[in-house]
């Protein structure tokens, strides 16, 4: 087959070539070791401090009365320990006709024990993940964020 005057020929591949191309490696990543979860007491004292805080400034600023709308509205902020962490999360219920009733949680603050009194604060994105934005406060350094910085609010 002839080439036209106006393409350019394809370049072949030069052993010098194939040599310089870098095989893939895999590579092992070390994660940062995790705190030793805190024992039953702590543990309490975390969950119980967290629930009086919500109950006696996130629900009276936040959710002072429940408003049903015809779309998804908040019923309750609420929180959950696991693993070492507290989430705060609001409960929504759906008002629309195909799935009156239904309800769904949706956190948007974290905070995460790290070792005795310490902990990092996350927030919730829009995006589903979560964004570190406090580091190594106390609990009551925490709480105290949690009120004043808006970012950490409930929507």
């Amino acid at each position: 087959m002839r080439q036209r005057h106006d393409e350019q020929p394809t370049p072949t591949k030069t052993l010098a070539d194939q040599s310089m191309v870098r095989a893939k490696q895999w590579t092992r990543t070390v994660r940062a070791a995790r705190p030793d979860l805190p024992g039953d007491a702590e543990k309490q004292m975390i969950v119980t401090t967290c629930e009086t805080f919500i109950a006696d400034i996130l629900k009276p600023r936040f959710l002072p009365d429940i408003r049903p709308t015809e779309w998804n509205y908040v019923i309750d902020i609420h929180g959950a320990w696991a693993a070492g962490r507290y989430r705060f999360m609001q409960r929504y219920r759906s008002g629309m006709a195909h799935n009156r009733g239904e309800e769904f949680d949706a956190p948007f603050a974290r905070i995460d024990r790290r070792g005795p009194d310490r902990f990092d604060i996350y927030w919730m994105r829009h995006t589903g993940k979560w964004w570190r934005l406090h580091v190594g406060v106390t609990l009551s350094e925490a709480l105290r964020i949690l009120e004043t910085d808006s970012h950490l609010h409930p929507v």
